[in-house]
């Protein structure tokens, strides 16, 4: 099976990382859905944990297409991008659309993966 995730190390701590996420998606033509803070949840219900938080993107154009071909996509939408602490460092994960490609073989997704897929790693790599 092809690799689904993509992971990097950044410098910058969680909190900076996802705002640059935030502006550069917004520069890539993505809008930025939600953010969710799941240590800051987790805490909150005793479960305390190192930093992470999820951002959630689409770009609206791509998502249409996708859900036209296979509303099942919409399973893997928006994308996630995961910026989180790990052994003090700050990592940022994000799906790869074109790993939808493999669960939709019949969807003929592989265009707009593939174009959703280069912004997402764009955005991470200005990001970072």
């Amino acid at each position: 099976m092809k690799r689904f995730d993509y992971t990097v190390d950044s410098a910058k701590p969680v909190d900076e990382a996802v705002t640059a996420i935030e502006k550069k998606s917004s520069e890539k033509g993505f809008r930025v859905l939600h953010v969710h803070d799941v240590a800051g949840l987790l805490t909150e219900k005793g479960f305390p944990r190192a930093p992470l938080k999820i951002v959630e993107i689409c770009q609206a154009k791509s998502a249409s297409a996708v859900l036209e071909k296979d509303i099942r996509t919409s399973l893997m939408l928006p994308c996630p991008i995961s910026v989180y602490e790990k052994d003090g460092k700050t990592q940022i994960s994000t799906f790869l659309p074109t790993a939808m490609v493999e669960f939709f073989p019949d969807a003929n997704i592989g265009t707009e993966a593939a174009t959703v897929e280069r912004g997402v790693l764009e955005i991470i790599a200005e990001a970072r």
